[in-house]
């Protein structure tokens, strides 16, 4: 598509110029950023209703809807996030090593730009302002492939980004957004070898698998949380009853968000229905097997899709097992690899949970819904990855840089 080629040719142009940029300068524009977003809050707002408009007509609803949904308070917290990003030290030239061979060469490795990073994802106007600050802190050129349903939002907030860039005497194509939101635009991204270096899916599992199956550009899947508690036997009761809803409806509609509770039979008939109780406040449905719904009248039949699925929504499954084991048989086959958590006090059933379960975060005695950038520290974050190359968990910025050698001679040559 001739506009890809477009964009693709500016954004090689203009990578040329960022990755060089001092951390001062990218400093600056993320702080002037900062400062035009809340300047135009009335532009983006306005915006955001003509989508929200749109999602209404389209039968959109709950948590897709909330995704969507930008407010005063919402891009306050948009440009709080790039103002802590200038606070954070710029990971770019970082000399990680340094060694002198016998033969008198200094060889390192240091931190660079990956380059121009392509991202495609759905419904959430933040993530727009989130990539781009870390992508001008890392000193990376972001081509933004948003979905259809937020497009007056991501239009609005990257005006104001490339203005901003202007101000700041960087390049205003550091940052660019692609307008067509057909599918052909996201295949068209897919196949840009000749000027992507990266490219990020961020949505629901249909758009990543549909991007790590098409893409001939270097994919890091991220975010797909099909996430587990598990309440062991040696549970705190009342940690289980809270940690339960608060990571299943702090923000249902997050990838970080519980979708299925394991409970052990030892103490499922005691503290189930304490817990079901609790999600009951938030009206959340609880899908459970046989054993569940013999203890939970209110509880519906899962089926196996059940098992599976990323809810994004007030929906739980519900399993009781017998030992810590079958928990962990469960979480293997059934999870995505993003996040789990153990309830309780036995300290060898917690280090065997840590230990043996394979995902990019795994907790005891605490939500699922702390595996974000923010809370790791790394300011705001460009996705958490289930994959194990070259990222894992939340995506902050030294996950965005690569590295390269650097060699020092005094006049040598190879014999």
């Amino acid at each position: 598509m001739e506009e890809l080629v477009i964009i693709g040719i500016k954004a090689k142009i203009a990578a040329k110029s960022l990755g060089t940029a001092s951390s001062s300068k990218k400093n600056a524009a993320l702080q002037i950023t900062a400062d035009n977003l809340i300047k135009g809050t009335a532009e983006i707002l306005s915006a955001n209703e003509t989508d929200i408009e749109n999602a209404n007509i389209s039968g959109l609803k709950g948590a897709i809807v909330d995704r969507l949904l930008l407010t005063e308070e919402r891009i306050v917290g948009i440009a709080d996030a790039l103002k802590d990003l200038v606070n954070l030290e710029d990971p770019v030239g970082e000399v990680i090593s340094m060694k002198q061979r016998p033969n008198g060469l200094k060889i390192g490795q240091k931190r660079v730009p990956i380059g121009v990073i392509g991202m495609i994802y759905e419904s959430r106007p933040n993530v727009t302002a989130d990539v781009f600050g870390l992508c001008i802190k890392t000193g990376n050129v972001v081509i933004l492939r948003g979905g259809k349903e937020a497009f007056h939002s991501n239009y609005a907030i990257v005006n104001i980004l490339r203005k901003s860039l202007k101000e700041a005497g960087l390049p205003e194509d550091s940052v660019q957004l692609i307008q067509d939101t057909s599918r052909e635009s996201a295949v068209g991204l897919m196949k840009m070898n000749e000027y992507l270096d990266l490219l990020i899916p961020r949505g629901g599992a249909g758009l990543i698998q549909s991007v790590v199956m098409n893409s001939t550009v270097p994919v890091i899947e991220t975010g797909v949380g099909n996430c587990h508690i598990y309440v062991d036997e040696y549970a705190n009761h009342r940690q289980a009853i809270d940690i339960v809803f608060n990571a299943k409806t702090h923000r249902p509609g997050v990838c970080n968000a519980a979708e299925s509770l394991i409970i052990h039979s030892a103490v499922a008939k005691e503290l189930l229905p304490s817990i079901a109780a609790k999600l009951q406040e938030k009206d959340v449905e609880i899908r459970g097997d046989k054993a569940v719904c013999e203890i939970l009248s209110s509880a519906l039949p899962a089926t196996e899709e059940d098992w599976g699925t990323e809810y994004l929504d007030y929906i739980i499954s519900a399993k009781v097992v017998d030992t810590l084991e079958e928990a962990m048989e469960h979480i293997e086959k059934y999870g995505t690899k993003h996040s789990e958590a153990i309830i309780t006090e036995n300290y060898s059933n917690a280090q065997k949970f840590l230990d043996e379960v394979d995902s990019a975060a795994v907790y005891v005695n605490a939500s699922t819904r702390f595996t974000d950038g923010y809370e790791f520290g790394f300011g705001a974050e460009i996705g958490i990855s289930t994959q194990k190359l070259h990222a894992r968990g939340p995506m902050g910025l030294k996950e965005l840089t690569t590295t390269k050698y650097i060699i020092y001679g005094s006049g040598q040559i190879r014999e």
